[in-house]
């Protein structure tokens, strides 16, 4: 069996139906937490574009659902399972056999979590789809941007890992929490437009009082701000600035050696005051500028590649990456004081685990699963 990490999820049972992005993610830190994670693959599953990162911490089996004794096979899974991802459009694990009905059925004490971009219901529900559509129409993608330019999409951390993943595990953690009372399973609906509308909270509720603009590109966090930007150095690298308070603007300005600045909320002087900043952040290196505000209060910090990053003294002090196999991932985060977790198992190839994984959760009729081709050992 695979060893546990240990951590604070330790003992509770997760099957993961195969699927991309905020799926695959939110088990991966379901099992870097020391849950045990089962990851159902169909036959013939593709490679994994992420190096098995976010494969990482489970075990595989292969189902062939077009074949009942296999539909069967998953069911006898779940009635041993705590938690089931799924991630398939509204209606495909019904058809299937394995919706929410048929696994409440065998195990009322399950947690089914759907994770979808559109939600389970909405005129929607029925598209395709990707992060930059979810983030699209919830008014987080119009406010990410300069002024002279269009939206910016965050590569897809804003909808499927932030809106999808997070609130996934949230539901997900709250049904486990609430089930010690009721004793009772439930669906935890995870739509990633959802999730993406409460993470911009803060907006929406600046935008009713009149602080938030919806000019993209003229707010104090979205690059509006001179003193809440990116300045490029001297070699082309960039630096980020941060020095919303006033204390922290100060010590800012004292740093770069700057005098006669405007003051720091006159919007008529921003221009004049970004064109200061610019041009002393291109007198010096990203380097030379990093020496200069590390450790200090000025909210400056040097924006790195993810190459950089794993260097940066702070990220290697703290182990917050860390490589296996030639491979630079994050290590499990949070920390936990009493019950720590550790960098759980490799990614196995699909299937790798079928006949260990019936045995151990109590599957019958293995050998004639496996016969059959119903499930497949890799």
């Amino acid at each position: 069996m695979t060893e546990s990490t240990g951590g604070p999820l330790a003992g509770i049972r997760v099957i993961e139906l195969a699927g991309i992005g905020p799926g695959p993610y939110a088990a991966m830190l379901l099992a870097d937490l020391g849950a045990e994670v089962v990851r159902v693959d169909r036959p013939g599953q593709g490679g994994d574009l992420t190096g098995g990162v976010t494969m990482r911490g489970r075990r595989s089996v292969v189902f062939d659902l077009k074949q009942p004794a296999a539909v069967d096979a998953l069911l006898g899974l779940v009635e041993a399972a705590d938690v089931v991802i799924e991630p398939f459009r509204p209606g495909v694990a019904e058809r299937l056999g394995i919706g929410p009905d048929a696994c409440l059925e065998r195990n009322p004490r399950v947690v089914y979590a759907r994770m979808t971009g559109w939600g389970q219901d909405g005129p929607w529900n029925q598209m395709a789809g990707h992060d930059i559509a979810y983030i699209a129409i919830t008014g987080a993608l119009h406010a990410i941007g300069r002024a002279d330019g269009g939206p910016v999409p965050p590569i897809n951390l804003l909808g499927d890992f932030g809106g999808g993943s997070m609130f996934l595990l949230f539901g997900i953690l709250a049904a486990l929490v609430e089930r010690q009372q009721s004793g009772k399973g439930q669906v935890v609906d995870a739509a990633i437009v959802d999730g993406t509308a409460s993470l911009a909270s803060m907006m929406f509720g600046m935008l009713g009082t009149g602080f938030w603009s919806e000019e993209r590109g003229t707010n104090l966090l979205d690059t509006g701000a001179p003193f809440y930007d990116v300045y490029e150095t001297a070699d082309g690298k960039w630096m980020a600035v941060g020095a919303l308070e006033p204390q922290f603007y100060a010590e800012l300005v004292r740093l770069l050696e700057l005098e006669d600045l405007p003051f720091q909320h006159d919007r008529t002087q921003w221009p004049t005051l970004r064109a200061r900043f610019a041009g002393r952040f291109k007198e010096r290196t990203q380097q030379e500028w990093a020496t200069v505000f590390a450790g200090t209060d000025a909210c400056v910090a040097p924006v790195l590649t993810a190459s950089e990053a794993r260097e940066h003294p702070h990220i290697s002090a703290r182990g917050t990456l860390v490589e296996r196999d030639g491979v630079v991932q994050p290590a499990p985060a949070p920390r936990f004081s009493r019950t720590p977790a550790t960098l759980p198992a490799p990614a196995p190839a699909p299937g790798a685990d079928t006949r260990a994984v019936l045995s151990d959760w109590g599957v019958k009729d293995v050998d004639e699963l496996l016969e059959s081709g119903a499930a497949v050992q890799a």
